[in-house]
């Protein structure tokens, strides 16, 4: 018998403890779990309140959520367009290899087509040798001239004074 096909459906306000726990279990992957401090409530202010500034889309296999993939529109003023630049990316492990990342990436893919956006972007911590390889796989293109910096913190709040 054929396994289930992956289907990729916008969030919804009732996908809130799934996103939550999707967020968790992302963080302990990437052992960054002392990290977090999403609550549900924060989720449902920026996901589901009346100006979302950051979109989610669940993959499925049946009616089980198995991943998500949390975005939002960023800008490129060289390309002059919009792009989105994908937060995160998260698959079950006992789901992985079956289409649920290709599904998600492969639907933002389509947004950008669909919306004349100039790019999709995100980021993959380097040691993640299993996502970095799925990411070459695609044509993704590592941007090695680039070196992502934050401001987080005592630092964020003092360039703010």
């Amino acid at each position: 018998m054929p396994s289930e096909a992956v289907q990729v459906r916008p969030a919804g306000p009732d996908d809130l403890a799934i996103i939550h726990r999707f967020i968790l279990d992302l963080a302990d992957y990437e052992r960054l779990a002392h990290e977090v401090d999403a609550t549900r409530e924060g989720l449902a202010r920026d996901l589901f309140g009346p100006s979302p500034r950051v979109f989610c889309d669940i993959a499925e296999i049946g009616a089980a959520p198995v991943g998500f993939a949390l975005w939002f529109y960023s800008y490129s003023t060289f390309r002059g367009r919009h792009g989105i630049w994908l937060e995160d990316l998260f698959v079950r492990p006992e789901h992985r290899g079956v289409g649920a990342g290709l599904a998600l990436l492969g639907t933002l893919a389509q947004r950008c087509r669909d919306e004349g956006l100039a790019r999709l972007e995100w980021s993959v911590l380097d040691w993640n040798a299993p996502a970095i390889g799925f990411y070459d796989h695609l044509g993704a293109l590592a941007m090695d001239d680039w070196t992502t910096r934050r401001l987080t913190g005592e630092a964020l709040e003092a360039l703010a004074q």
